[in-house]
C-alpha cells in the first residue's frame, strides 16, 4: 500500500479514536470508571474484550477474531457475534475488512424460506440483525431488501414511544442494547442514529429503575432466566450497572454489553441521573395486541407478523391464522423455535384460530406487548410485579413477581418442584399467578386454568426461592417466613408450611395464595418491629359460589400495616365454557361444565328439527359424531370417563344454523 495512503488511514484511525474518547467526557465519575474498565479488560482478556481492543488499539486478538468468524454461518445466535464484528470493522478502518466481510456476507439478514436456526423475530435479535444489515449497507454498499429501512425506523420509533416488550430482562436487554449502540455510534442516517440513541438511553434507564443501591438488578420481567437471580454480580448486565453507577463489584474483565458501552459515544448523563434510591410507582409499558394491528399496519405482511412475534404474539387467537400461513409459506416447521408446534404441521392452517381459542391457556400468555409493572424500591430492598398478567395460564420465561433485600432474590414459580439452579432456560411457569401490588406489599394468587392438563401441564405446585444462607437472620411466625439481610427485611406468607423435595413448596391444585412484604430499618426500625407489623396482619381466604355465573370464586385478601389488598378470582369464560345468552340458534345446553365422567346434552329446544352432534378436542380431532339421537326429551348423555382431560367443543347443527359450546373435563 502507498505510504501516503497508510499515513492517511492512520490519521483517520487516530482521529476516530480521539472522537470516541472525548464524545462522552461530561460525567467525570463515569469517565473514570470507563477508563478503569477498559484497562482492566485489556489486562484480563476474554473473547468479549475484542470490541475494546478494536476501539483502543485498532487491532484485535487473532484467536478471538477467528473464533467469532468460525461460528457465523452455523450459529443459532450468530447475530450476537455479528454485532461485535461490525464494531471491529468500524473501529479498525479497513484493517480486517478482507477477513470479516466475506463471512458477514455469507448469511441472510432477514427471514428466508426453510430457515431452521436463526431467529429474526425476538426483540433483541431483530435489532441486531437489522442494525448490522443497515450499517453494512451504509459503509460497504451491501445490497439490502427493500423493506429494511422502513421496518428499522419503525422498530426504533416503537421502542422510543412504547418501550421494550422484553421488559426488565437481564438476559435480553444487554444484547438489545448492543444492536442499538452500533447504530447510535456509526449510523450515517440522522433519523436512525438519533432514534437508536434515544432507545438505548431508555433501555438503560429501565435497568437502573429496579437497580438497588448495591448495584443488584433482580426484577419482575417479561422474559428472563432463573439463573439471572442466582448471583447479584458478575453478569453481563452488572457491567452496565457498574459503568453507570459504580455500584456493586468492579468487573474483572469485559462482558459483551460492557465492551460496547465502554466504547460508545452515547450520552449517558441523563441515564446516570435517572437512578433513584426510592421509588413507588406503576410503570406502564407497551400497548395492547389489538393496538399493534394499527401500529404495524404500514409494514409488509411478513414484517408485520414478525413484529407481532417480537411481542410474543405467536399463536394468540387473533394472530394464529397469519402465523400459521407464515410458518407454512416459509416452511419454518423445522426451525428450532417451532419444535413445540411441529405437532400441528399436519393440520389445516385455516383451523388454527379455532384451535388457538380452545388452547387459550397456552396460546395467549406468551404475549408481552403491554403490561403494568408495580415497582417499589427503598435503598437496598425492591419488590416488583407484573399486574394481572395472564393469570392461570402457562408462563414463558416470565417472572411475574420478584423481591430483593440487598443481594438475594425471593420469588415463586409454579410447576415441578426442583432447585432453581436446575430450572432450564425455557423455565415455564406451569401457570402464572394473579398479582396485585400496593407499595411494598404484593398479593400473589395461583389458580391453574382447568384445561392445562390437556396440554401436558399437570404440575400445580408453587415453590419459593428462599436461600437460607443468604440471610443474616431468619424467623418463622405461623405461615410467615421472615428474613433479614443487613438493614433490609422481607416477609413471605406461604400458602402452607410443608416442604416438597426439601424445598419450600405447596401443592394445592385448586388454588393457593402467597403474600410478599419488604421493608428496611428506615421504614420499620429494627427487625422485631417489622415482625410485629406482620404478626398484626389479617389474612382471609375462601371459596364461594357466584350464583350469577354458576362458578366457584376464589377469594383472598391481606391487611397489613396501612395496606389492604384483596381479589376475587372468577374463572374467565374462555376457559370454563360459559357462554352468553346471545348465542345463535340452534339452542342447546351442555352440563355439568366443568365435567368429569359424563356430559349431558339437552336438545329440547330443537324440538323435531333434524340435526347432528360433533365433539372435537382442542387439537381438532373428532372424538364423537352422531346425527341428532331419538331419545326421551331429546336429552343425550355421553360417557367421558375415558376421555383425556382438557377442553372440548360440542357443536350442534340444525338446518342452516350452527352453535358450539366449550366444555372442560377435569
Amino acid at each position: 500500500m502507498n505510504i501516503r495512503i497508510k499515513a492517511f488511514l492512520l490519521l483517520i484511525a487516530v482521529m476516530n479514536m480521539l472522537f470516541f474518547q472525548v464524545a462522552t467526557a461530561t460525567n467525570p465519575d463515569f469517565e473514570q470508571r470507563r477508563t478503569a474498565y477498559i484497562n482492566t479488560a485489556l489486562a484480563n482478556p476474554s473473547p468479549d474484550v475484542i470490541t475494546i481492543q478494536a476501539y483502543q488499539n485498532g487491532t484485535v486478538d487473532a484467536g478471538y477474531l477467528n473464533s467469532l468468524l468460525a461460528g457465523i454461518e452455523t450459529g443459532t445466535t450468530s447475530d450476537f457475534d455479528i454485532v461485535k464484528l461490525i464494531r471491529v470493522l468500524y473501529f479498525t478502518n479497513g484493517t480486517y475488512d478482507s477477513e470479516i466481510l466475506p463471512v458477514l456476507n455469507s448469511v441472510p439478514y432477514w427471514l428466508t424460506k426453510d430457515e431452521a436456526q436463526r431467529t429474526y423475530w425476538s426483540e433483541n435479535h431483530l435489532i441486531m440483525w437489522m442494525g448490522s444489515d443497515w450499517l453494512l449497507h451504509e459503509r460497504y454498499g451491501r445490497a439490502i431488501d427493500p423493506t429494511l429501512e422502513q421496518r428499522l425506523k419503525h422498530y426504533l420509533n416503537m421502542k422510543v414511544q412504547y418501550g421494550f416488550y422484553e421488559f426488565f430482562s437481564s438476559v435480553y436487554a444487554p444484547y438489545c442494547l448492543t444492536g442499538l449502540l452500533n447504530l447510535a455510534d456509526f449510523a450515517e442516517d440522522t433519523e436512525i442514529k438519533t432514534l437508536a440513541a434515544q432507545a438505548a438511553q431508555l433501555l438503560l434507564k429501565d435497568i437502573l429503575m429496579i437497580t438497588n443501591d448495591k448495584g443488584v438488578f433482580f426484577p419482575a420481567a417479561g422474559r428472563n432466566y432463573f439463573g439471572k437471580y442466582d448471583s447479584p454480580y458478575g453478569q453481563n448486565h452488572n457491567n452496565l450497572i457498574y459503568l453507570l453507577t459504580g455500584f456493586g463489584d468492579a468487573p474483572g474483565g469485559a462482558s459483551h454489553a460492557g465492551g460496547f458501552l465502554a466504547s460508545s459515544t452515547l450520552d449517558v448523563d441523563a441515564v446516570i441521573d435517572s437512578w433513584t434510591a426510592e421509588l413507588d410507582t406503576v410503570y406502564s409499558i407497551g400497548h395492547t395486541l389489538e393496538e399493534s394491528f394499527a401500529l404495524n399496519s404500514a409494514l409488509t405482511d411478513v414484517d408485520r407478523i414478525l413484529a407481532q412475534w417480537s411481542g410474543g404474539a405467536y399463536f394468540h387467537p387473533l394472530v394464529a391464522l397469519e402465523s400459521g400461513h407464515l410458518i407454512e409459506d416459509s416452511n419454518l416447521w423445522n426451525h428450532v423455535d417451532m419444535s413445540a408446534f411441529a405437532q400441528f404441521q399436519s393440520l389445516n392452517v385455516e383451523d388454527f384460530p379455532t384451535l388457538a381459542v380452545g388452547a387459550s391457556a397456552i396460546s395467549k400468555s406468551s404475549v408481552i406487548m403491554g403490561q403494568n409493572v408495580a415497582i417499589f424500591k427503598h435503598n437496598a430492598v425492591t419488590l416488583s410485579s407484573v399486574q394481572d398478567f395472564w393469570k392461570g395460564k402457562v408462563g414463558y420465561q416470565q417472572m411475574p413477581v420478584v423481591a430483593n433485600l440487598g443481594t438475594t432474590a425471593v420469588l415463586t414459580a409454579s410447576g415441578e418442584v426442583v432447585a432453581f439452579d436446575e430450572r432450564g432456560d425455557a423455565n415455564e411457569n406451569s401457570h402464572l399467578p394473579y398479582v396485585k401490588q400496593q407499595s411494598n406489599v404484593a398479593l400473589v394468587m395461583y389458580r391453574p386454568d382447568p384445561t392445562l392438563p390437556f396440554f401436558g401441564q399437570t404440575e400445580t405446585s408453587v415453590t419459593l426461592r428462599w436461600m437460607e444462607a443468604d440471610f443474616d437472620e431468619t424467623r418463622t411466625s405461623g405461615n410467615w417466613l421472615l428474613g433479614r439481610e443487613d438493614n433490609g427485611y422481607i416477609g413471605v406468607r406461604r400458602s402452607c408450611t410443608t416442604q416438597i423435595n426439601n424445598m419450600i413448596a405447596c401443592d394445592n391444585p385448586e388454588g393457593q395464595t402467597w403474600v410478599f412484604m419488604v421493608g428496611d430499618s428506615a421504614m420499620y426500625g429494627n427487625f422485631d418491629n417489622f415482625q410485629s407489623v406482620i404478626d398484626a396482619s389479617q389474612f382471609e381466604e375462601e371459596w364461594y359460589l357466584d350464583t350469577v355465573s354458576d362458578q366457584w370464586v376464589y377469594y383472598a385478601g391481606i391487611t397489613i400495616d396501612t395496606i389492604s389488598i384483596d381479589y376475587a378470582w372468577n374463572q374467565d369464560s374462555s376457559s370454563t365454557g360459559i357462554f352468553s345468552a346471545a348465542d345463535t340458534e340452534p339452542d342447546f345446553n351442555v352440563y355439568p361444565n366443568p365435567a368429569t365422567d359424563k356430559v349431558t346434552i339437552d336438545l329440547t329446544a330443537l324440538e323435531k328439527e333434524e340435526g347432528s352432534i360433533t365433539v372435537v378436542n382442542a387439537i381438532g380431532e373428532t372424538v364423537f359424531a352422531e346425527s341428532k339421537p331419538t331419545v326421551t326429551s331429546n336429552v343425550f348423555t355421553l360417557n367421558t370417563a375415558g376421555w383425556v382431560r382438557g377442553v372440548y367443543f360440542f357443536t350442534v347443527k340444525s338446518n342452516e344454523a350452527v352453535s358450539t359450546r366449550k366444555v372442560v373435563l377435569h
